[in-house]
């Protein structure tokens, strides 16, 4: 079981929207933020983090 932070934000991918504490089913979601504005942009941050991993891939490569 996994502890739930009740004053913590999330993601929740099923309802597409943010929720405080206990909500949906971990695997569900996102987090935890430490707010409900960065919860809100929990897919963007993926996104950011995704695309400066894969930039950092492609400069290991020597691409």
């Amino acid at each position: 079981m996994v502890a739930v932070d009740e004053n913590a934000w999330y993601y929740c991918l099923t309802h597409a929207k943010a929720e405080k504490g206990v909500g949906c089913r971990a695997a569900d979601r996102m987090g935890p933020y430490p707010d409900e504005a960065t919860a809100k942009r929990a897919l963007e941050l993926a996104r950011e983090r995704t695309a400066a991993e894969d930039k950092a891939d492609k400069e290991w490569k020597g691409r």
